[in-house]
C-alpha cells in the first residue's frame, strides 16, 4: 500500500538518521514524564465526549467513586463502600474521609449527586437507571443514596466503568453544567491537576502531582486502588507524524508513546533502550459509524450494501500491517475470545467480498450518486487508515465519496451534527472501541440502537434494545449468550455500524521508565522514571 511504502520510507530514513529530530529539551528530569498520546486532546469532559483521548487525561485529573479491576469487576475508589437493602432497590454510599478537589474545597456527597446526574443524562447504564430513580439524595457531607423504583444489580459497575461517558467527580457547581454542553472549569479530586495555563491547543497539555491527594491503602489495580504518582509533572505532547514521535523517543526527548504504528516498531524493538510491548491483550475494535438520520444511510438496504463490501483483511492490514498475530478478521461486534464472543446474523461479512451484488443492492434501494461525506481524521493513523480503504470501497461498488479530510478534534465535535450533508453533517465517520469495552452490552456504547439516545450515527432498532434489556435481566452465563446473540444478529441486521476487524497495537517506552501496565488504556501512577 501507498500508506505502508511511505512509512517504511520513513523508518528508513530514522535509522539513517536522515530526518530532522524535532526541537523539544530533552525529557532528562527524573520527575518530569513525557508523553506522546494518540491524538491531540481537545477537552477534559468525559461526559460531553465520547473520545478515548479525552478519557484518558480525565482519568488522571478527575477521580471516580468505583473503578475496574484487571479482574474486569468494579471496586471502592473513591467511595469507602456502600450497603445494599434487602429488595435491591436502596443503595447507599458513603465517601471517604479527607478527599479534596484541586482548588482546595472538601469533596462532598452534593458534588457526587450532582455529578452523577450529569453523566446519567449522557450514559447508556445512566439512562438505565434514570428510569428507575426515585430519588437520588444526599444524607450528609459523606454520605448519598439511591432509591430505586426497581432492582438495578449492575449499579456497581455502572459506576465503575471504563467506557465513556465516565462518572468522573467534580464540583457541584461544575457539574451543574448542561450535559450536552462542554464544562469550562477542569477541576477534579485525581492524582494530577491540569495546567490550563500551559494547555496549548495541537501542541501541548500540562498535569502536575497533586499534593493533597490521598491514594487509598491498598495497591493500585487499573483504575482502582491506590493511584500514587511517582512522577511530578506528565507532558502530553502531540505528534500526529509517526517518524517525528519515533525520533523522539529514539533520542530521548520522550519517554513513551501511546501507539507507534506497527511499521515502525521493528526500528524501536531495533533500539536496546526502548522496551516495546503489546498496550493492551484485549486490544480493539475498529468502527465504520454510518449516519442513520440521512441519506442514503437511511435506507437499510444501501447500509447493508456497503457492509457486504467491506473486507475486514484490507482495514487490518491498513491499519497494522501484515503481521497477522496482531490482528484478526471478527464477523461480531463482541470481543474475540471472550465468554460472549458470538457471529450469529454476521453472514455478509463473512467469505469473499461481492462488490457487484452491493451495486445492485445499491440500484435496488435507488441509490442514484448522492454524495458520501466520509470524516476523516488524517491525524490519527487508525482513522486515518480505515477512510483510505473506505473511500476506495465505496469507489468500487459505485458511491459518489466526499473524503474530508480534518484532524480528530474535529471529527468529534462534527459527528454530533445531525443536519444534512449540506448543512455541515455528515455520512460516516471512524473510529475504534477499546475490547475491553466490547464483552458485554454494558459499557459498550456502540451497539446501542435507541435512537437519539444512541451513540453517534443514531441507529434504531427495537429489536437490538430488546436483547440489550434481556441481557440485563438475564439470570446467568446461558441466558446472557441467548440475548448477545439476539443482539448481534439484530445488530448486523440493521447495520448498528459496521466493525473493522480486531487488532492489538503497541505501546513503546524509554528504559529509564518502570512500572508501565498492560491495559486498556496508559495509566500514569506507579509510574517512576529513573
Amino acid at each position: 500500500m501507498q500508506r505502508r511504502d511511505l512509512l517504511l520510507s520513513t523508518g528508513a530514513l530514522l535509522a539513517a538518521g536522515g530526518l530532522a529530530a524535532p526541537r523539544l529539551a530533552r525529557a532528562q528530569g527524573s520527575k518530569v514524564l513525557r508523553f506522546v498520546p494518540q491524538a491531540d486532546l481537545p477537552n477534559l469532559d468525559a461526559v460531553a465526549g465520547t473520545q478515548l483521548v479525552v478519557r484518558n487525561a480525565s482519568l488522571m485529573v478527575f477521580d471516580m467513586l468505583y473503578g475496574i479491576g484487571a479482574d474486569l469487576q468494579p471496586k471502592p475508589q473513591m467511595c469507602e463502600g456502600h450497603e445494599v437493602s434487602a429488595d435491591g432497590k436502596t443503595w447507599t454510599f458513603r465517601l471517604r474521609p479527607g478527599l479534596t478537589f484541586h482548588d482546595g474545597e472538601p469533596v462532598r456527597s452534593a458534588d457526587a449527586v450532582a455529578s452523577i446526574h450529569r453523566w446519567m443524562a449522557r450514559d447508556g447504564m445512566g439512562l438505565m437507571i434514570q428510569a428507575r430513580l426515585d430519588a437520588l439524595e444526599a444524607i450528609d457531607d459523606r454520605d448519598f443514596r439511591f432509591r430505586l423504583k426497581a432492582p438495578f444489580p449492575k449499579l456497581l459497575y455502572a459506576l465503575g466503568k471504563s467506557n465513556t461517558p465516565l462518572l468522573l467527580i467534580m464540583p457541584e457547581r461544575i457539574a451543574k453544567t448542561d450535559p450536552y454542553k462542554q464544562i469550562q472549569e477542569y477541576i477534579g479530586s485525581g492524582p494530577m491537576a491540569f495546567r490550563r495555563d500551559e494547555w496549548v491547543a495541537g501542541s501541548r497539555s500540562v498535569f502536575e502531582r497533586f499534593a493533597g491527594y490521598r491514594p487509598r491503602p491498598e495497591a493500585s489495580n487499573w483504575l482502582a486502588g491506590g493511584k500514587r504518582m511517582r512522577v511530578d509533572r506528565v507532558e502530553w505532547l502531540t505528534m500526529p507524524d509517526p517518524g517525528t514521535a519515533a525520533s523522539a523517543l529514539q533520542s530521548g526527548e520522550i519517554d513513551w508513546w501511546e501507539n507507534p504504528i506497527a511499521d515502525l516498531v521493528p526500528l524501536l524493538q531495533r533500539n536496546r533502550n526502548i522496551k516495546v510491548n503489546i498496550a493492551d491483550p484485549l486490544g480493539n475494535v475498529g468502527a465504520m459509524r454510518l449516519n442513520h438520520l440521512q441519506p442514503p444511510f437511511d435506507n437499510r438496504l444501501v447500509r447493508q450494501a456497503v457492509q457486504m463490501a467491506v473486507s475486514q483483511e484490507d482495514y487490518m492490514r491498513a491499519i497494522v500491517g501484515d503481521d497477522e498475530s496482531l490482528w484478526k478478521t471478527m464477523p461480531s461486534f463482541f470481543t474475540p475470545g471472550t465468554p460472549l464472543y458470538t457471529e450469529a446474523g454476521a453472514e455478509r461479512l463473512k467469505g469473499p467480498r461481492l462488490y457487484d451484488r452491493a451495486r445492485e443492492m445499491l440500484k435496488q434501494a435507488g441509490y442514484a450518486g448522492e454524495k458520501v461525506v466520509i470524516l476523516v481524521a488524517t491525524d490519527v493513523p487508525i482513522t486515518k487508515a480505515q477512510g483510505d480503504v473506505t473511500a476506495d470501497m465505496l469507489g468500487r461498488i459505485g458511491m459518489n465519496v466526499d473524503y474530508v479530510a480534518t484532524d480528530w478534534g474535529t471529527v468529534g465535535s462534527r459527528r454530533t451534527n445531525k443536519k444534512p450533508v449540506s448543512e455541515g453533517g455528515w455520512n460516516i465517520f471512524f473510529s475504534w472501541h477499546s475490547g475491553v469495552d466490547c464483552i458485554n452490552p454494558a459499557p459498550y456504547k456502540g451497539v446501542s440502537a435507541n435512537g437519539d439516545k444512541a451513540w453517534f450515527g443514531w441507529p434504531s432498532s427495537a429489536e437490538v434494545e430488546q436483547h440489550i434489556a434481556e441481557w440485563y435481566e438475564a439470570p446467568d452465563l446461558a441466558a446472557e449468550k441467548r440475548a448477545v446473540e439476539g443482539i448481534n444478529r439484530a445488530g448486523m441486521d440493521d447495520v448498528t455500524f459496521i466493525p473493522t476487524g480486531f487488532f492489538l497495537g503497541y505501546s513503546a517506552w524509554r528504559d529509564t521508565l518502570a512500572g508501565v501496565a498492560q491495559a486498556p488504556f496508559p495509566l500514569f501512577w506507579d509510574v517512576s522514571k529513573g
